[in-house]
């Protein structure tokens, strides 16, 4: 073997390494961020359940007009906005019906409020 073929056979290796490294390392952190993307997935539909919960809990005839209640919802409504600016993340492991769904849920939801 030539001092070439020595020198292009190593960058060859170091090459093959390099790449395995990368593509090992890649699907990693997409696993990680799929795991993130379902746990905020869940996250916002527990924030979107509390606070129609307490929405609910503050149309009640008993709490009708009470103004803690009344603070708490819009908390929670302002929390959900929040965190429905993470959309573009935790739709990612969302199929297109459940897209669907809860953007039908959502819109009811909003007509209610109107």
């Amino acid at each position: 073997m030539s001092r070439l073929e020595i020198i292009l056979s190593a960058i060859l290796f170091v090459s093959i390494v390099f790449n395995i490294g990368i593509f090992v390392y890649a699907r990693a952190a997409i696993a990680r961020l799929l795991s993130v993307s379902e746990e905020l997935g869940d996250l916002q539909q527990m924030v979107n359940s509390f606070a129609a919960h307490a929405k609910s809990v503050h149309e009640l005839e008993m709490f009708y007009g009470d103004e803690a209640l009344k603070y708490l919802v819009e908390h929670a409504v302002s929390f959900s906005e929040q965190l429905s600016t993470f959309e573009y993340i935790y739709s990612l492991t969302e199929t297109e019906t459940e897209t669907e769904e809860g953007a039908t849920v959502d819109n009811e939801q909003e007509n209610k409020e109107t």
